[in-house]
């Protein structure tokens, strides 16, 4: 069975910084693609970064370059979204999600498997 917990959200203020984690399990993690995604109330869901299985190739939305950093541990099965200087634009539910291909994508149609997600709110 295909599994994708997220962890690490939270209430936070403007400025401070979270470490997201997803694990998964139920299948060979080498082969997926993983990428993180956020949606806010009211608006589309939208690709924040992703990492290639191939080649650790990683991507980034506009929004967050300079602040958001992809990770995956494959000895852990987890990847992680180091998210730093955050904003209030930046409150959304986080969810992680994997993509049979090696090569990593932000268009989140292209994603097999997601997780429940998890909040994350930015707020003073």
């Amino acid at each position: 069975q295909v599994q994708l917990v997220e962890s690490g959200g939270g209430l936070v203020q403007p400025g401070s910084s979270l470490r997201l984690s997803c694990v998964v399990s139920g299948f060979t993690f080498d082969n997926y693609a993983i990428g993180w995604f956020r949606q806010a109330p009211g608006k589309e869901r939208e690709g924040v970064s992703c990492i290639s299985s191939s080649d650790g190739t990683r991507y980034y939305a506009d929004s967050v370059k300079g602040r958001f950093t992809i990770s995956r541990d494959n000895a852990k099965n987890t990847v992680y979204l180091q998210v730093s200087s955050l904003k209030p634009e930046d409150t959304a539910v986080y969810y992680c999600a994997a993509r049979l291909n090696t090569i990593a994508t932000l268009e989140y149609f292209e994603y097999d498997y997601w997780g429940q997600g998890t909040q994350v709110t930015v707020s003073s």
